[in-house]
């Protein structure tokens, strides 16, 4: 799922005396102004704070991290690439790092301990470049699944825990990058500073940034050119986390300890830097000195919405009413709502409004001229890379029984499944086997199967939906919101939670095919600001108390028949009750209908052709943009579903409900045989995907009992990682076996090979 090389016009440089203008121009010079304004704007909220030195010296303390890493992904994005890693790295590095050097650890010295985690970073970033330079996985799976893996690592190294070493550090000058020096500022700006001006100029003037946008501009010319574009991709992601790694020892030093949450969100800050800072999301353009101004600019508003409104407020003591100071503050949830806008909107700048000419067409119709040419706004459009058909797809025309079973895309995952089966079986076979546990899967299974299955009409169109974990949050707010706060009635609490969750798809669809916004990048802008609405509607708040009749949608149907007076006494009837709960024949439901639609209906064949070929689809008559748009909501409307099953459920609801739900849904599309390309995909296969997920979970949760009677469970810190691996063996395994096709072309070539040496031989003979 390549983006379109559409990249706007070259901009041209001026004569040498004169500041370059690949260095810096107009955008830069309308970033500092608008920075300028808003740090006015902070100083009339705020003067206490942003009318002293501590705010500028905070603001580009807080900069000198992030525009490190804007430096790197200025690399990647230029290169039409993205990086959704970066956090994780840092996080890693950071933790990685902390292990070497602790002396609660492996109490290495703090230089050594340092090169191995830039050494770190560079592997990553290699990694990240082999999968989509050489393998060919879309950046943003690919990168996406680094992201969860690393993330997983993170949690898994420390345990959820944090390490410390203050007083080791007092003894290591490495640990000055992270202190305030004589003159009073951090020191981190200072290597924030170097960084830019290095990869201002590696980037503006030497032949690494020449290829860098030669590949952005247009790969295949750049190829033709003699240019090493894989090379050249490879090398910019290489960069990319080099400079995350270097990002994450300048937290370590500073704070002299890391936890688990570090880097934490840091990819989306990085990026809006990157596209704020005037890069377009098609490649080759951007500068790095816009980079790391839009880094201070996204700071800069997040320290103006956090930092809050000084207040009086009176209150009242023992009968004395007294005055106090206190701060006005934006609720939970403002911050990270506000920056997925700022993505959104710094991603349509470019296509809509620079290479849209929006300010000089304006000009000429307030002076009454003639409009000057626009260019295509579809700048950021995908058209890349399309699921081809394979020798087995050919091979199962006209198969029948087993092995037309053995040549469909979903048989891995249902075999999967059986198998996943059988080793709990095998492992617990006392408690594998009972109807409780039966249950428990059952109502695991039910939430990640329901975004699957929106998610299969959206990957089998071509596109993706990175926000139904949030949009899922976001539902389930809205829900225990309208009861538990407004008193309102269960039905008109579920309506309103399914309207928002359709509005969200609504949102994702409209921006997709009308803006022509790739859907990662519309969804991963849904993704932030649903999870911070979802925040910001409960308060930060984790609210319970819901009426019980709301509560029946998470129960099995024995309390259901219970509440309403009829609970079954005994026999086969209550036991099925017990196992069975009302998510899972709504799932049921779902799927029916999900299932006919997509494969016996004109609209499923036009999802498929969508996603097999959109230009095709769309010279055949089809509206493609309406099918893309329809999927979408629907999408959204399975998240929304999840959202209210998982209040019911759980009886409560808590902000960080359906986190890391999103990768969970892709891997079981993926697994279940859908194409991230586009043009595959079943609701049958979905659901194995999902139950692949589930079993997976289970099995790493399971207790084992050892022969000598005692038992383990493995950790579930790494339940991540284990999710994510088997995701990118997935999309691999589409990549390559399936539509390249590379074992029946190893076994094609051997056999022209024997074929060959069997004529060779029989000449011989006959000579």
């Amino acid at each position: 799922m390549a983006i379109a090389a559409t990249a706007g016009r070259p901009e041209t440089p001026r004569s040498p005396q004169h500041l370059p203008m690949q260095l810096v121009g107009g955008w830069e010079a309308g970033l500092l102004a608008f920075m300028a304004l808003l740090y006015l704007v902070g100083v009339l909220l705020n003067p206490t704070f942003f009318g002293s030195t501590d705010a500028i010296s905070a603001v580009l303390r807080d900069t000198a991290r992030y525009g490190v890493m804007a430096v790197g992904m200025t690399f990647v994005i230029v290169n039409r690439d993205l990086d959704l890693s970066v956090g994780s790295t840092l996080g890693l590095t950071a933790v990685a790092f902390s292990i070497f050097f602790s002396p609660t650890h492996y109490g290495l010295d703090a230089v050594p301990a340092a090169l191995l985690c830039l050494g770190l970073g560079l592997a990553i970033g290699l990694v990240n470049g082999v999968l989509v330079a050489i393998l060919r996985v879309p950046p943003f799976i690919a990168t996406l699944t680094m992201l969860f893996i690393g993330r997983g690592l993170v949690l898994g190294l420390t345990g959820g825990k944090t390490i410390g070493f203050d007083l080791k550090a007092q003894g290591y000058w490495l640990f000055a990058m992270g202190e305030t020096n004589a003159l009073g500022f951090n020191n981190q700006i200072l290597i924030f500073l170097v960084f830019a001006v290095v990869g201002a100029l590696v980037l503006a003037k030497t032949r690494v940034g020449y290829e860098t946008y030669a590949v952005g501009g247009n790969e295949q010319a750049a190829q033709y050119a003699g240019i090493a574009t894989k090379a050249v991709r490879i090398r910019g992601f290489m960069i990319s986390s080099f400079c995350a790694a270097v990002a994450g020892l300048m937290n370590v030093t500073q704070d002299k300890g890391v936890t688990s949450q570090y880097g934490q969100g840091a990819e989306l800050i990085v990026i809006a830097a990157v596209i704020v800072g005037g890069a377009a999301i098609a490649g080759g353009r951007g500068r790095v000195i816009g980079a790391c101004l839009g880094a201070a600019l996204v700071v800069l508003i997040d320290k103006v919405l956090r930092e809050g409104i000084p207040v009086t407020r009176t209150i009242t003591v023992g009968g004395v009413e007294m005055e106090v100071q206190a701060l006005a503050q934006l609720p939970p949830g403002a911050v990270p709502a506000f920056l997925g806008l700022i993505l959104l909107a710094a991603v349509l700048i470019e296509p809509w409004v620079v290479r849209g000419n929006v300010f000089g067409r304006l000009k000429a119709w307030l002076t009454g001229s003639e409009p000057p040419p626009s260019l295509d706004p579809g700048g950021a459009a995908i058209v890349g890379v399309k699921t081809f058909g394979t020798a087995s797809d050919a091979r199962s025309v006209g198969a029948r029984g087993l092995r037309a079973f053995l040549h469909r895309r979903d048989a891995a995952a249902i075999v999967l499944v059986i198998a996943l089966w059988l080793v709990g079986m095998w492992l617990r076979p006392d408690f594998w086997g009972s109807l409780n546990n039966s249950f428990n899967l059952l109502l695991a299974f039910s939430e990640v199967a329901l975004l699957s299955l929106g998610l299969t009409y959206v990957i089998a169109n071509g596109d993706i939906d990175l926000s139904v974990g949030s949009v899922l949050a976001l539902s389930g707010a809205v829900a225990a919101y309208v009861m538990k706060e407004m008193g309102g009635d269960p039905l008109l609490a579920i309506s309103l939670a399914l309207a928002a969750g359709a509005l969200c798809g609504a949102v994702n669809g409209w921006l997709t095919t009308r803006f022509n916004l790739p859907s990662f990048v519309a969804t991963l802008g849904m993704f932030y600001i649903a999870r911070g609405l979802a925040a910001w509607i409960v308060s930060g708040r984790q609210l319970s108390g819901f009426p019980e009749r709301f509560n029946l949608i998470g129960r099995n149907l024995y309390e259901v028949l219970s509440y309403f007076g009829m609970p079954p006494q005994t026999g086969l009837w209550l036991e099925v009750t017990r196992a069975v709960s009302v998510q899972t024949l709504f799932l049921l439901l779902v799927a029916i209908v999900a299932g006919i639609v997509l494969g016996a209906t004109p609209f499923g064949q036009k999802v498929y052709a969508t996603g097999g070929n959109e230009r095709a689809a769309s010279y055949a008559g089809i509206d493609t943009k309406r099918v893309r748009f329809l999927s979408l909501v629907f999408s959204g409307l399975c998240a929304a579903a999840a959202g209210v099953i998982y209040v019911a459920f759980y009886r409560s609801f808590n902000p960080s409900a359906g986190q890391l739900r999103e990768l969970d849904a892709i891997a079981s599309v993926i697994i279940g045989g859908g194409s991230i390309f586009g043009g595959y995909g079943t609701i049958i296969g979905s659901l194995a995907g999902a139950a692949v997920i589930t079993l997976i979970r289970s099995l790493l949760s399971l207790q084992v009992i050892l022969a000598n009677g005692a038992s383990f469970v493995l950790p579930q810190h790494w339940m991540n990682v284990f999710i994510g691996l088997i995701l990118l063996i997935a999309v691999i395994g589409d990549i390559w076996f399936r539509q390249n096709n590379v074992f029946g072309e190893w076994r094609r070539r051997r056999q022209l090979a024997a074929a060959e040496k069997l004529r060779l031989h029989q000449g011989s003979k006959g000579a």
